[in-house]
């Protein structure tokens, strides 16, 4: 265990000595102040990492993930992580990403005894039930690639349901909501198309403006 730790500790070095050498301010520049336009909410696969993905450097990319990338509305972390991303940095695009073979998504499609994930994939297993007459005729692998696009969809329309968002677009911040999946097998992005731009693109029922009922309704 020691021997592992030391070796990490050691490539930390050698990485750190490397980016000096071909840029002696980098870390100087980085130290100053994180000023990014994205935010990327995505899944914690390993695999799958947003700064290389979309070939940014440190500081562009302000980062949240968890397991199959979902926005939860009673999840304090995320929302604060929004929260921050919108009303500190401003950033102007905030990315949902998935990816096609998540093993969370699966797990919500096949069942089973996972632990205490299962407590956190019950929406996406719901979703699941939704859609399930219309995908139960795939084969399992289609199932979850189809689910992963769902999902990914699902939680924009999460995220834009939020104030954090929908005060943003009323004070006229410029900011973007986009819908993502990741290919693992090739490392190109899908975009869903699911992209929101703005608060008249909300479901009413959902909207923070919407005209209250009048006593006499």
């Amino acid at each position: 265990m020691k021997t592992e730790m030391k070796q990490l500790l050691e490539r930390n070095r050698d990485w750190a000595e490397s980016v000096s050498r071909q840029d002696p301010d980098f870390f100087a520049r980085l130290s100053q102040q994180q000023n990014p336009d994205y935010l990327w909410i995505g899944c914690s696969d390993s695999r799958v990492p947003a700064n290389q993905i979309i070939d940014l450097p440190p500081g562009e990319v302000f980062v949240h993930r968890n397991v199959a990338n979902l926005l939860h509305h009673n999840d304090m972390n995320a929302l604060s992580v929004v929260q921050f991303a919108v009303d500190v940095l401003k950033v102007k695009h905030i990315m949902i990403v998935g990816h096609y073979g998540c093993g969370g998504v699966k797990a919500a499609v096949t069942g089973g005894e996972c632990g205490i994930v299962d407590y956190w994939l019950h929406s996406v297993r719901e979703l699941y039930s939704l859609h399930r007459p219309t995908l139960e005729h795939l084969p399992l692998e289609q199932q979850v690639d189809r689910m992963c696009e769902l999902n990914v969809q699902a939680q924009v329309n999460n995220l834009c349901r939020t104030k954090i968002i929908q005060r943003a677009w009323q004070r006229g911040q410029p900011l973007a909501v986009h819908g993502w999946v990741y290919g693992l097998n090739d490392g190109r992005i899908t975009d869903l198309e699911c992209s929101v731009t703005g608060l008249d693109q909300v479901s009413t029922l959902y909207r923070i403006d919407r005209v209250a009922p009048s006593s006499d309704d």
